[in-house]
């Protein structure tokens, strides 16, 4: 019995200590996925230096995307007051068109029908106007009765109605009424540009009959063209309006256009970015509606945490420095990047203070350490 009693004990003891030994080596396993040991021959050799963190003056350059914008009131979507089928158009997205510039032509039997009526009730107001003024003269002699002369004044009046309500359609399709004669009756009506700018979209083709709804072109009007920018929120406080910013294509980033700050959103969107607006220096005709565009813009100087670019390594999509736990330990530690200026770089981290000491040389070493050792175990 005392011997059974004895083995038992024996075994809970044992079994004790292993769970703690796995416990100890789980532990180790994670404690491997961030730090790394070097001895000092290692660190002579890969040329590792350490020194400590610092407040430093930043003067960054702080780098933006967004995208060449057109406010509602500068897109003019161009329609025609009636329905017709598009005779001629020679019009393509990116052309400049003028102001009065024929955009294209339409015909319809309506046209034709609607200028008939006005020379007509023109005829009639005419034809009216002369028969009033007849019984005026006949009623001031008492030569007719009042009554046939109000007949004729209502008359003239009625006809007066109808053209003018007829020549205010004429202006509608563009046909100035007063050069309007039978000799010059059109099948054809101009469609014409209503602003100085460029084509952003051609919705019809040839030969298609278009209703007064159809939007047939839409038109930029270039003045108020600007570049919306999307900026971090961190990143907010740092800009200004009025200050400058050089922009560029992507797929032409050697040409830089410059441009200003004019406009700063006070809202955060899902992505929690505010938006930012510019306007352009000098407008150049080859930037369209919905162009990516890459920016950069000098933020003013302040105090920040700064490291030597060198320190900061990148692993999977994220950024670390090295924490010097010792003169052999280190621990990999994250951290958000900020601006860089004059070899250093700006980071942000709620572990790391001024006068923390760090890697701040050959920090991939002690990256290609660590990683090798994880793939080993």
């Amino acid at each position: 019995m005392k011997t059974y009693i004895s083995l038992l004990v024996t075994l809970f003891i044992l079994t004790g200590c292993t769970e703690k030994k796995v416990a100890s080596h789980e532990e180790e396993e994670l404690q491997d996925t961030t730090l790394v040991n070097l001895t000092p021959a290692q660190l002579k050799n890969a040329g590792v230096e350490i020194d400590t963190l610092s407040m430093s003056n930043v003067t960054g350059t702080l780098k933006l995307q967004g995208a060449i914008d057109v406010p509602p009131q500068s897109t003019v979507s161009v329609s025609f007051p009636l329905g017709g089928y598009l005779k001629s158009t020679d019009l393509l997205p990116g052309v400049h068109v003028r102001k009065g510039q024929v955009l294209g032509i339409l015909e319809d039997m309506q046209f034709i029908q609607i200028q008939q009526d006005y020379l007509s009730a023109k005829e009639k107001f005419q034809f009216a106007e002369t028969e009033y003024r007849r019984q005026q003269e006949l009623n001031a002699s008492k030569a007719t009765s009042d009554k046939v002369f109000q007949q004729a004044k209502a008359e003239m009046e009625t006809q007066r109605i109808l053209m003018r309500s007829l020549a205010q359609k004429l202006e509608l399709i563009d046909i100035n009424p007063n050069r309007l004669t039978a000799s010059n009756i059109s099948k054809s009506v101009h469609i014409l540009s209503p602003i100085d700018g460029f084509v952003s979209k051609v919705n019809v083709n040839i030969g298609k009959y278009t209703s007064p709804t159809d939007v047939l072109f839409e038109l930029v009007n270039p003045k108020d063209i600007h570049l919306a920018l999307e900026v971090f929120e961190k990143d907010v406080n740092q800009l200004a309006i009025g200050q400058k910013v050089s922009t560029y294509t992507i797929n032409n980033p050697g040409k830089k256009y410059e441009a200003e700050i004019i406009l700063i959103s006070k809202n955060l969107n899902e992505d929690r970015m505010a938006s930012v607006h510019c306007h352009f220096e000098k407008f150049d005709a080859t930037l369209l509606p919905g162009m990516f565009m890459n920016a950069e813009v000098e933020v003013a100087n302040h105090k920040a945490l700064t490291v030597p670019e060198s320190a900061v390594v990148r692993w999977q999509n994220a950024h670390y420095v090295f924490k010097a736990l010792n003169d052999s330990s280190f621990k990999m530690m994250p951290v958000t990047l900020g601006n860089q200026h004059n070899g250093k770089q700006q980071i942000n981290s709620k572990s790391l203070t001024v006068n923390t000491r760090v890697v701040a040389k050959n920090a991939y070493a002690l990256l290609m350490k660590l990683k090798n050792s994880a793939d080993e175990d």
